[in-house]
């Protein structure tokens, strides 16, 4: 339920109202404005009609939160979440590139992909240290030796860097080691490690699902930030569809969708939405245009050394190619973006 004071409340009023729905044993949100102050008020609705806010004689207005994602959703928070990643700042007017291999199979190897994606414009370093594969006889990470390489490389460069947590005994670790958490498409519903890095305030960009819906999506969006962390970007990287001619479909409505529902950032992944090299420059330009925060790309400094998903790795020179093609579509957008991306 929202709560809109009338514009004579005190602080004193909102306090009393916070605490009585505290006392109730729900979970009370504070935002005040220029012109009036909101009161949020989540948990059981037949508790909050028993406390008949209604009567009070500075409140104005009542309204019911619909969507059973709450915290995410615009109907208590309206505008644009921004969430700093490092020192890179991901949703609002800016535009973030997010680019690197999809393992990192050595020191030599990250550092000189860096070096390539930072040059034409990417701020923040992917690369797996943990890599959750289909077959158990492929390459399964380097473990915490790549952690301490992604953090090592991305000091050395200049980057802040993002990187996969598959378990909550790896929490410490990934923290310790990288700017973001990310949670991997076959991880987006376990609830067990979706709490876990709610407890902190790390950010965490959430992979859709392989065959998640939209609202499964923000409803496992909504578990991290219900334990206490709002620093959640939703990445939309694919789902398995009935089409067999591409690894998956990027699903283009889903960020148009999310963006007008939630509050929340929204990062495009053309890499693993297609499977395909020569279709992640469209795709990424979709992505772009549809409204997303910033796109996620995989890049290695030789595709076809790489162990893992080489198909849909980007040359260093396709990377910088596809950048350059991508300044008009962010400036269409209304973004802004790196002087890198610009100058390169």
């Amino acid at each position: 339920m929202i709560i809109i004071l009338k514009p004579t409340a005190t602080e004193a009023d909102a306090q009393e109202i916070l605490s009585q729905i505290e006392e109730a044993g729900l979970k009370p949100l504070h935002m005040p404005g220029v012109e009036r102050t909101v009161i949020g008020a989540l948990g059981d609705e037949r508790i909050l009609q028993s406390l008949h806010f209604d009567n009070h004689p500075q409140v104005e207005h009542l309204k019911p939160v619909l969507s059973k994602y709450k915290l995410v959703s615009r109907e208590i928070y309206p505008h644009d979440t921004v969430i700093d990643v490092g020192n890179t700042p991901v949703g609002g007017d800016r535009f973030t590139i997010m680019a690197g291999p999809c393992a990192i199979e050595s020191y030599e190897q990250l550092l000189e992909t860096a070096k390539q994606v930072k040059a034409s414009g990417a701020t923040v370093l992917r690369g797996g240290a943990f890599k959750p594969r289909t077959s158990p006889y492929s390459f399964q990470g380097l473990g915490v030796e790549g952690l301490k390489i992604m953090e090592q490389v991305g000091k050395e460069v200049g980057m802040d860097t993002i990187t996969e947590i598959m378990d909550v005994n790896d929490l410490d670790d990934v923290a310790r080691y990288t700017s973001a958490f990310q949670i991997g498409a076959r991880n987006m519903q376990n609830y067990t490690l979706l709490k876990a890095v709610g407890e902190t305030k790390h950010p965490v960009l959430l992979k859709r699902g392989l065959s998640a819906t939209i609202e499964e999506l923000l409803l496992a969006a909504e578990y991290i930030v219900a334990t206490g962390n709002p620093n959640v970007m939703i990445c939309e990287r694919g789902i398995r569809t009935f089409e067999t001619a591409t690894r998956n479909t990027l699903d283009l409505n889903a960020v148009a969708f999310i963006k007008e529902k939630s509050h929340l950032p929204v990062i495009v992944d053309p890499s693993h939405g297609t499977g395909v090299r020569t279709l992640v420059g469209p795709m990424a330009k979709a992505g772009v245009a549809c409204g997303a925060d910033g796109l996620i790309i995989e890049s290695h400094r030789n595709p076809r050394e790489s162990v893992s998903d080489a198909a849909q790795a980007l040359s260093p020179d396709d990377f910088s190619q596809l950048m350059q093609q991508l300044i008009p579509f962010i400036k269409a957008s209304g973004r802004t973006y790196q002087e890198a991306l610009h100058a390169s």
